[in-house]
């Protein structure tokens, strides 16, 4: 064996084992670690007239990350409608937020179902959080730790590029320059969000979870005859690649 090929196996040899060595500290990753967020950020149709198609997700959202891993006293989740008994504001639901992602140990999650448009995502009655807000907000209660940032919501592919990075993983219901489908008032939810809440009994774990999500919407887009279609955005940081697979999603039996 020749001095160049013996240096390039013991290269090799050495990255297997610090692949191995570093495994074990995947491999403990649970959802049970994590804290996270469902915002239902808007009730209205694009006319202004309420629906509830954006808290039946909520709702039906927390419930399957539940069953899927994540603690109750660590996944929190508001909606910004004000006509209810007792509402949250935007101010409130942050700092509800914040406290629940503060003592985080593992990663951190965030989904948003809300309307959007080229600009930014509603926020409740009279806020938009364009990507710079939302990067800034993400940044805020997720800090460095692992983070997947989900934003149902028409546009929401705006919201890519400033969210990306090593530790994210970033869903969208839409890309860029689309409309996503579902807010009508005969809806039960936004169809990237059924989508995701189907998904969740399934999945093993948040990639498969977005493959399962963007292959359901497609269907359902091509089945209604819906054009163009709305085309959920997926972006995985380098880092994320390794960990997100190890961060497997339990199921409740039968």
């Amino acid at each position: 064996m020749t001095g160049s090929i013996w240096r390039a196996w013991t290269a090799l040899l050495a990255l297997v084992a610090a692949m191995a060595a570093g495994a074990p500290a995947f491999a403990q990753s649970r959802l049970s670690d994590w804290s996270g967020a469902v915002i239902a950020a808007d009730w209205r149709t694009s006319g202004g007239e309420p629906i509830q198609a954006f808290d039946n997700a909520r709702r039906d959202l927390t419930a399957g990350l539940l069953a899927a891993g994540f603690q109750r006293d660590r996944l929190y989740d508001a909606t910004l409608r004000p006509d209810v008994a007792e509402p949250v504001t935007a101010a409130q639901a942050t700092q509800g937020m914040a406290q629940v992602t503060a003592g985080a140990t593992g990663g951190c999650l965030l989904y948003f179902t809300s309307h959007g448009s080229p600009e930014g995502m509603v926020f409740g009655p009279d806020r938009t959080l364009n990507p710079t807000a939302m990067a800034t907000l993400v940044r805020q209660l997720c800090q460095a730790r692992p983070t997947v940032v989900v934003v149902s919501a028409c546009f929401s592919g705006i919201f890519v590029d400033a969210l990306a990075g090593p530790n994210r993983m970033v869903m969208t219901a839409a890309r860029r320059d689309r409309s996503s489908f579902g807010c009508s008032e005969d809806a039960i939810y936004p169809y990237f969000d059924g989508c995701v809440i189907e998904g969740l009994k399934t999945a093993s774990d948040f990639v498969a979870l977005a493959n399962a999500a963007r292959g359901c919407v497609k269907r359902r887009e091509e089945a209604e005859g819906l054009s163009p279609g709305s085309e959920p955005q997926v972006s995985i940081g380098a880092n994320m690649q390794f960990l997100l697979p190890t961060v497997r999603f339990g199921h409740p039996p039968g």
